[in-house]
């Protein structure tokens, strides 16, 4: 595997909540240099050595609810 996706949302309380696509990962943070590193580390606790993605991908989902 080369490369692994996040669905990245804004939590109702403040910061950011991160999931992995395909792969049982979760991880929340702060701001968006904390979500960078803790991502990072997800990443690296859940494979092995040799394993871990070449490239992980955010995908940040902002959901607006708007009146008609």
């Amino acid at each position: 595997m080369n490369e692994i996706i996040f669905l990245v949302e804004e939590a109702p309380e403040g910061g950011y909540a991160a999931r992995a696509l395909g792969e049982s990962i979760f991880t929340e943070a702060d701001d968006l240099a904390s979500l960078h590193q803790q991502v990072r580390d997800a990443v690296h606790c859940h494979f092995d050595e040799g394993e871990v993605p070449e490239m992980i991908r955010l995908h940040f989902v902002r959901e607006e609810v708007i009146q008609a």
